[in-house]
């Protein structure tokens, strides 16, 4: 069964009331994928690096973070 229906914008569709169907014609077939990613090239410089120029940051209570303390005693 056949019927129209008019749009808010006055064009006329004509929709069956034959069930839900897959569209066909829009469907593209399989296509291969992209190839994968290059590797970066290696780095020729990648080995033994300098320290830096004005020296490594040094915070004078940095000591501190890695003191043990003694842990307290279980009461008996």
């Amino acid at each position: 069964m056949d019927m129209e229906i008019d749009t808010a914008y006055g064009d006329e569709i004509a929709a069956a009331d034959e069930g839900c169907c897959t569209p066909k014609r829009g469907i593209p077939g399989r296509s291969t994928p992209p190839p994968p990613p290059r590797k970066k090239p290696l780095r020729v410089s990648a080995g033994k690096r300098e320290p830096p120029k004005n020296g490594y940051f040094q915070p004078p209570d940095l000591e501190q973070l890695f003191v043990v303390r003694p842990r307290p005693e279980a009461c008996a």
